[in-house]
């Protein structure tokens, strides 16, 4: 009796949703039921993006405790690991992909059985004057961190501006400041984090500038001037220049879908892969995508959104290796669940913002509360404002968002499963929280919120 053909899954990116696609791939078939191929364009696998604001401010200080599983760990278990090698071009009729090793630029053509794009993400780079010049880097990948840290080990003055106050801008702001830097951050919006609402946002940037950071809102970079060494020396605006001896692009991501398009995949809206509850490509059998490369359906909106979270990114991937190796598995949507730090400051999001909200048509209320992480008597309280949106007269909840000190971002997580179980506000006044003077008032920030929303909600017209 003869054997059945061994299949081969070819695997773009080596990182979270890559790797762990490929990995849940091996675990269900064995090497002699499935060749699995993996092109890596870096140096490195399976490593925590989210960790190099912390390595290059030094509270993580080795660079490889960011690393999950080392590329000698993946080929031990039987995949095809190749690193340093990008994926160029996929032909979709032919089933097969162009690869490149990066050192030596030799190229071949290797085919699948099964495609996985896991192409990740990259830095918005604004098309500026010096943009690409010594000195300014982006900040996504173990090569690109690594690129920053020479730099701020080389660089002969301590000013830094960092461009852009997302979750990244602000982290590296932070993060320099930890380095013993100067540090200014140009926000083109009126407020930092605008993952948040305005008037949260003005908490964090008021801890900011607490923490000696120059915040400056509503300022559009236009030039990156060099000095005469061909190195970076200020950020300009149009109305100001701001010396800096290195800066950190914190402008946010795309999805990485060059390759995608090029073959004719479809996209979204925001530019990232559209795929359905199995994560493979729509109206491509054998295709499948995850990571920062795709949209997402959001549970509370309905609509299709970019979200680059690693949490995310591992999900998909083990979502994808279930279904190329032979199994079932989905994966239903997100509600945009978010948390970040500056220094003791804790910020956490979920849901819609109140722009979210009025973009796509919903009606809705807001209520913002002041309350503390834990009983006001018991040593270490620190205040906390959390701000909920509700939709209008059926109170269903829409978003949440939190500033605290310790003990106020994970609280977000009630939220969560509260926005995913869609619950009312009126629902989340029952939830069985626990309860003690170290750990909470005996009303939660999070249902004190939802008791006034509750009530505004039954009291508006």
């Amino acid at each position: 009796m003869s054997m059945p053909a061994r299949e081969r899954l070819v695997v773009i990116g080596g990182d979270a949703a890559g790797m762990s696609a490929a990995s849940q791939a091996r675990r269900l078939k064995g090497p002699e039921e499935l060749e699995i191929v993996a092109f890596e364009r870096g140096h490195f696998t399976s490593y925590s993006a989210c960790g190099i604001p912390y390595w290059v401010g030094g509270d993580v200080t080795d660079r490889d405790d960011l690393i999950a599983r080392t590329p000698e760990e993946h080929r031990a278990r039987g995949i095809d690991l190749r690193l340093r090698t990008e994926v160029t071009e996929i032909d979709v009729p032919g089933r097969r992909v162009r690869a490149r090793d990066v050192d030596s630029g030799d190229a071949s053509w290797t085919s699948y059985d099964k495609l996985v794009i896991a192409t990740g993400a990259r830095p918005v780079r604004p098309d500026l004057p010096g943009v690409d010049a010594p000195g300014v880097h982006g900040v996504q990948t173990l090569d690109d961190g690594q690129a920053l840290l020479d730099t701020l080990a080389r660089a002969r003055g301590r000013r830094a501006v960092v461009v852009g106050a997302g979750y990244i801008g602000v982290e590296m702001a932070e993060a320099l400041i930890n380095r013993g830097y100067e540090v200014t951050v140009v926000n083109r919006g009126s407020e930092p984090m605008s993952t948040l609402d305005p008037d949260m946002g003005r908490l964090v940037h008021r801890a900011m500038e607490g923490l000696g950071i120059t915040m400056v809102n509503d300022a559009e970079v236009t030039d990156l001037p060099t000095g005469g060494d061909g190195r970076v020396r200020a950020v300009v605006t149009k109305d100001a220049e701001y010396p800096a001896d290195v800066v950190v692009l914190g402008i946010g991501v795309r999805p990485e879908t060059t390759l995608a398009e090029a073959a004719g995949l479809p996209l979204g809206v925001h530019g990232g892969l559209l795929t359905d509850l199995a994560m493979r490509v729509r109206g491509h059998a054998g295709i499948w995508a995850g990571g920062d490369c795709v949209e997402v359906l959001d549970l509370v909106s309905g609509q299709e959104r970019h979200i680059a979270l690693g949490t995310h990114a591992n999900k998909h991937g083990q979502i994808i290796g279930t279904n190329a190796g032979g199994g079932y598995a989905t994966f239903p949507g997100v509600v945009g669940t978010a948390v970040s730090k500056v220094c003791d400051l804790e910020i956490a999001r979920t849901g819609l913002r109140e722009k979210d909200a009025r973009r796509v048509g919903l009606q809705y209320e807001t209520v913002t509360i002041e309350s503390t992480s834990r009983a006001g008597y018991y040593p270490g309280a620190s205040p906390m404002t959390v701000k909920m949106l509700a939709e209008r007269r059926t109170g269903r909840l829409l978003g949440v968002q939190i500033v605290g000190r310790e003990g106020a971002a994970k609280r977000v997580d009630i939220a969560a499963v509260a926005l995913t179980a869609g619950m009312t506000v009126e629902q989340m006044t029952a939830l069985d929280l626990g309860y003690a003077p170290p750990f909470s008032p005996v009303w939660d920030p999070v249902l004190v919120a939802a008791r006034k929303a509750a009530t505004k909600v039954r009291t508006t017209p």
